[in-house]
């Protein structure tokens, strides 16, 4: 099949890239070239950003795909242009939305595709929901063969799955853990979350491309583990072979005292309690399962970020609020004795 995506090189969207040109694909990334360099050998990218819509249209002249996929569309005026360049032009558009669109807070911590989408707290997911609204029209009153498809938590080798961290990302916590200063944990860290890995992602989303059943349809695709973040927490530090020392902290409290916003990725998303029903993804992609275990996925993660020094970005802004932090919730502790 000939595929074309936009973008193509991000966490989700490169792992998918390298199974299907593996599995022998024509595939095609329309990108601006940020990771081109580690695409495998016969994927070909049209260097484009899409933005530019009439410099797109022109390179794309011509053209026509079995299947676009759209990785980087986040605002409905986005896919409101892609409908515009490839109506007519594609078998099938598959269009990566948010798992993070679920209802908040959740009336039922098990989650299936019927789970009404809202989430009053993350500007973020009612975009994504918007873009999904948007789709779903054009392919009632035109046709337009549109597939949703709603990750939740997607990582993959360069990034360790983490629920509170800075701006640059998770480095900063491991490198806490290894120094053996405490890290903060939101809520009690009881409540459960769901990881998972780019590969098993990459699975389930090829088996959509080209499938009759995926047409009109929206699909989460997560792994069926459920960990609760002190597990995800302990997992880094016994790799790291040190002491957890973990510092619980609400999660109203650390999005009430700034600089960071945690109102969306926390409260509209990581401190419910979450439990995927991948039932529907398994009936259309038969044979689909999740296969990397969040606690070897973590230990993968962590081995390669200690062996890959770009993958080691220091934030010491980040580090110095997690100190401030921890020193507050240690004076408030002593005030109550």
């Amino acid at each position: 099949m000939r595929i074309l995506f936009i973008g193509g090189t991000g966490t989700i969207s490169m792992a998918v890239t390298k199974l299907l040109a593996q599995q022998g694909h024509e595939v095609i990334l329309l990108n601006r070239g940020g990771r081109n360099s580690e695409l495998p050998e016969g994927v070909k990218v049209i260097k484009c950003d899409i933005s530019n819509e009439k410099d797109a249209a022109e390179k794309l002249e011509g053209m026509s795909f079995d299947c676009v996929g759209e990785f980087i569309g986040f605002v409905p005026e986005q896919v409101e242009r892609d409908y515009r360049l490839f109506s007519g032009k594609t078998k099938q558009y598959i269009f990566i939305s948010s798992a993070s669109a679920y209802q908040k807070p959740l009336s039922d911590c098990v989650i299936t595709e019927s789970t009404p989408l809202s989430n009053p707290h993350w500007q973020y997911s009612r975009d994504k929901i918007a873009c999904e609204e948007y789709l779903m029209k054009q392919y009632r009153e035109n046709s337009f063969p549109v597939t949703i498809v709603r990750p939740s938590h997607t990582y993959d080798e360069r990034s360790v799955p983490l629920g509170v961290h800075g701006d640059k990302g998770s480095w900063q916590v491991v490198n806490r853990i290894m120094e053996g200063k405490p890290v903060i944990i939101h809520g009690d860290g009881t409540s459960l979350w769901t990881i998972t890995h780019n590969s098993d992602f990459a699975a389930a989303y090829a088996g959509l491309i080209g499938n009759i059943h995926a047409i009109g349809q929206a699909f989460h695709i997560t792994s069926d583990e459920s960990v609760s973040w002190n597990q995800i927490y302990s997992i880094i530090a016994d790799e790291l072979g040190v002491e957890l020392k973990a510092c619980h902290v609400s999660s109203e409290w650390l999005n009430a005292v700034g600089p960071y916003d945690f109102e969306g990725t926390l409260i509209g998303d990581k401190s419910s309690t979450v439990i995927f029903d991948n039932s529907k993804i398994k009936r259309a992609v038969p044979g689909f399962t999740a296969k990397v275990r969040a606690d070897q996925g973590i230990r993968d993660t962590v081995r390669y970020i200690l062996a890959h020094k770009e993958c080691q970005n220091d934030d010491p802004d980040f580090d110095s609020w997690c100190d401030k932090v921890v020193s507050a919730m240690e004076l408030a502790k002593n005030a109550m004795k």
